[in-house]
């Protein structure tokens, strides 16, 4: 399991990512029963929330970051995506992305994975 300063530094990594791409940053670890969504994003044109699950792991002899999101985990991140939806009344479309972070010399190596589930 990765450390809460390895997560804490991803998630950072991922707002910064996500910016850089020209989304606006509407939330960080938003949470819905036993679900907590690590970032939400807003994509300008065409107007869309993206969920994002952030995974970032040191080392890969145990399998690649984007591997380590189970259905289950997927299916908790829809039902508070659809809380979060339901409580802003957002009236278009969404989409649920994975961020793989590994570390390198200049911080993180993010692959995004958009539409991952």
């Amino acid at each position: 399991m990765p450390s809460p300063t390895l997560g804490a530094a991803g998630e950072q990594a991922a707002a910064d990512y996500y910016t850089a791409q020209g989304y606006a940053v509407v939330a960080r670890n938003f949470r819905h029963g036993r679900a907590e969504i690590d970032l939400i994003v807003q994509q300008a044109r065409p107007p869309r929330l993206v969920f994002v699950e952030v995974k970032a792991r040191t080392d890969l002899r145990y399998g690649y970051p984007e591997q380590f999101v189970t259905p289950a985990q997927q299916q908790r991140i829809r039902r508070a995506a659809e809380e979060y939806v339901f409580r802003h009344n957002w009236p278009h479309d969404v989409r649920f992305d994975i961020l793989a972070l590994t570390p390198n010399s200049q911080g993180f190596r993010a692959e995004a994975f958009e539409d991952a589930f």
